[in-house]
């Protein structure tokens, strides 16, 4: 049994990455270790594809005479994909983030949405 555990250490460390990256997003206020939990979280489902498309013994898909068992080639693909997409979706959020930064003068939520709450209380003179 202890050897089936330790034989699939690559699917406990995307699920150890996968919740390590899940706990930043939640439990961080600052907007740039939200996008750094994100690529964690996303490094962890890359992992966690890549090891399913691996086959023990398995051989890259090239016909040949004397191979039997191949390898699935289509979740690589998919992460080079991914990854690309990834890179991207970081640049654009780490692009808001500095617009965010200029147009309130922070990174952290909970200054964001005081700043905008005190930007939609009404005024004394719009009270009365």
């Amino acid at each position: 049994m202890i050897d089936s555990i330790v034989g699939l250490y690559n699917y406990w460390i995307a699920i150890f990455l996968m919740m390590a990256g899940f706990y930043t997003v939640i439990a961080s206020d600052n907007l740039v270790k939200k996008i750094v939990g994100l690529n964690i979280f996303q490094t962890s489902v890359f992992i966690l594809y890549i090891s399913l498309g691996k086959v023990e013994g398995g051989s890259p898909p090239i016909v040949s005479a004397n191979i039997d068992v191949y390898s699935n080639p289509l979740p690589h693909v998919l992460i080079l994909t991914a990854i690309v997409v990834g890179v991207a979706t970081t640049a654009l959020g780490l692009s808001l983030i500095i617009r965010i930064k200029k147009a309130y003068g922070s990174v952290e939520e909970s200054d964001i949405i005081e700043a905008d709450q005190q930007m939609l209380e009404p005024t004394q003179d719009e009270k009365q």
